[in-house]
C-alpha cells in the first residue's frame, strides 16, 4: 500500500490492521454514518455561533490552536478517534461559523456559494473515483501528497513570520498570481479526495480494520471538506473584490 494523504499512509495503517472480531471490523457503511454524523455536528455547530460571531471572534485563536491540537492527538492517537473527532468537528464548526459569518457579513451569499461548489467537488471527485477516470497509482499519491505537505509547510511557514508581524502577501492581495495559487491549493485539496477514497475502500474490502478506523476515516474525510471550503471561501471572495 502506497503512502498517500499525511492522514492515511501505508505505516500508519499497519499498525491498526490487528485481529479483531468479525463484528468489531470496519464496514464501508459505518465510515459513511460517522462522516455524516461528524458533519452534522460541524454545521450545528456552526449555525450556533452564526449570529454571534462577533462575541466568539476574540477567542477564535485559541478555538483554532485547541481544535489542531485535537486533530493532532487524533492522527498519532487513531484508537482515541471515537471520541476527538466529534470534540473536532465541533471546534471546526465553531471556527468556520465564525469566519463564514464574517464573509458573508462582506460578501452577501459568498457562503452559500462556496458550500456548493465544496459538495459539487466532493461528488465529483467520487463519481470520477468510482468510474475509474482517475486511478489512483502510486505516483498519483506521491504526487499529491508531496503537494499537500509543500502547501502545509507554506501555511506553517507564513503562520510563523506572522507571529512576527511579516504579512505573506498570499493572503490579503487579490492579484492573478494569489488567484492562480488559490486555484491550484484547491485542486490539490480535491484530489485528496480520491486518495481518501482509495484507503477507505482498501481498508473496508481488503483488509480487517478495527472499528475505529470508520471515525478516523471519516475524520480525515473532514480535515479534507474542511480545507477545500476555506480555500473556495478565500478564492470567491477575491473574485468579488
Amino acid at each position: 500500500m502506497a503512502h498517500g494523504n499525511p492522514l492515511f499512509n501505508e505505516k500508519a495503517f499497519q499498525q491498526t490492521l490487528t485481529q479483531v472480531r468479525p463484528d468489531k471490523v470496519m464496514t464501508l457503511q459505518g465510515t459513511i454514518n460517522k462522516t455524516f454524523f461528524l458533519l452534522f455536528l460541524c454545521v450545528i455547530s456552526g449555525m450556533f455561533v452564526w449570529n454571534n460571531y462577533q462575541l466568539v471572534a476574540p477567542f477564535l485563536v485559541p478555538i483554532v490552536i485547541g481544535t489542531f491540537i485535537v486533530a493532532m492527538i487524533t492522527i498519532f492517537c487513531k484508537s482515541a478517534a471515537p471520541i476527538l473527532a466529534p470534540v473536532y468537528a465541533i471546534g471546526e464548526g465553531i471556527v468556520l461559523g465564525t469566519i463564514s459569518a464574517a464573509y458573508q457579513a462582506q460578501y452577501q451569499g459568498i457562503v452559500g456559494q462556496a458550500i456548493v461548489i465544496t459538495l459539487l467537488v466532493f461528488g465529483l471527485m467520487l463519481f470520477l473515483y468510482k468510474t475509474g477516470i482517475i486511478k489512483v497509482t502510486r505516483t498519483f499519491i506521491i504526487g499529491v501528497t508531496a503537494a499537500t505537505g509543500a502547501i502545509a509547510l507554506f501555511y506553517l511557514g507564513s503562520l510563523v513570520v506572522g507571529l512576527f508581524g511579516v504579512q505573506v502577501p498570499y493572503f490579503t492581495s487579490t492579484s492573478g498570481l494569489s488567484i492562480g495559487i488559490n486555484v491550484g491549493i484547491c485542486i490539490v485539496a480535491a484530489l485528496n479526495f480520491a486518495i481518501d477514497f482509495h484507503f477507505i475502500d482498501t481498508l473496508t474490502s481488503q483488509v480487517s480494520a478495527p472499528k475505529y478506523m470508520e471515525w478516523y476515516s471519516a475524520f480525515s474525510l473532514m480535515v479534507t471538506l474542511v480545507w477545500l471550503y476555506m480555500e473556495i471561501l478565500r478564492l470567491l471572495s477575491r473574485s468579488r473584490k
